[in-house]
């Protein structure tokens, strides 16, 4: 489909117009020297280096020295772009919006939520454990059958699959509880599944026009239509699609940071470089989530 040196260029045309679009065209730093690299570069950097599954500091640094200087000969020292990478983590939110927006994702009349394990550390070491103490804490994976240590991701993605929002919270906290922050943006049905059955969050939600649909347990009588119910199950799979892609190519369930603000700009790009990929999807004609063949290597 595109060549990585095409999809690099695409990448960056599209976020160096957005990234001037939410600025209103001026400088995002008002102090100081300017950088070697635009940040517009950076940011394509970022998307480009995750996408391609690589999701460390370190080894997107290494990347773009090691293969691409000639389109980025601004890159200096990794100290250096990793400072002024994790700085842009507010901008790299704005674009995500922007990038969202430009899809029609909270134009949507149909969302699905859903919640994944961001594990910080192997369960028998959380004892020990000193990272992110005081906002960590243990939880409980369903799909996994397993508890767990650490964070979770509270997801809501539309129809298509777009990133609408997307919410970190320690892992004890309910996913009825996160679910209230998550949705002023949105409007329409919202399907979940049982772990969001609660008569009191679903009238909270009618309040602010939002239908909450979910299946019911077996011991609960469902009085719905059964086609209804098996079409929202059918429909709800595709939030599943979405988490296995950033769980599975972009490695949002790992935690490689050490304190917050690390942590939001690592999970930021994730989120942004998957938006960015479903948005050249749609510029080429493709489905939004087919990734597989839309770089060649």
């Amino acid at each position: 489909m595109l060549s990585i040196e095409e999809f690099i260029v695409t990448v960056f045309c599209y976020t160096d117009d957005y990234l001037k679009a939410i600025s209103n065209g001026q400088k995002i730093r008002k102090r100081g020297f300017d950088p070697s690299l635009s940040d517009s570069e950076i940011i394509t950097m970022e998307i480009v280096a995750e996408f391609l599954g690589i999701d460390t500091d370190k080894g997107i640094w290494e990347y773009f020295k090691r293969h691409w200087l000639h389109l980025f000969p601004g890159l200096k020292s990794r100290t250096t772009f990793l400072r002024q990478a994790a700085n842009l983590w507010y901008w790299k939110q704005k674009l995500l919006k922007k990038f969202a927006k430009s899809l029609g994702a909270y134009d949507d009349n149909v969302h699905l939520v859903d919640g994944l394990p961001m594990p910080v550390c192997h369960f028998k070491r959380a004892f020990f454990s000193k990272i992110f103490d005081g906002y960590a804490a243990y939880g409980y994976c369903a799909s996994k059958d397993e508890k767990y240590y650490g964070f979770k991701g509270h997801l809501i993605v539309s129809l298509d699959g777009i990133i609408t929002t997307f919410n970190v919270t320690p892992a004890n906290v309910d996913e009825r509880e996160a679910i209230l922050e998550m949705v002023p943006d949105i409007k329409g049905l919202i399907i979940g599944d049982k772990g969001y059955i609660c008569q009191e969050l679903k009238s909270n939600l009618s309040q602010m026009g939002i239908d909450l649909q979910t299946p019911l347990r077996s011991n609960m009588e469902d009085d719905r239509n059964p086609r209804v119910v098996k079409l929202m199950t059918s429909i709800r799979r595709r939030i599943e699609t979405v988490i296995g892609q950033l769980t599975e190519r972009f490695n949002i369930e790992k935690v490689r940071a050490r304190d917050l603000w690390h942590l939001t700009a690592r999970t930021t790009r994730k989120l942004l470089s998957h938006t960015v990929a479903v948005f050249i999807n749609r510029l080429h004609g493709r489905e939004p989530l087919h990734f597989d063949g839309l770089v060649t290597s």
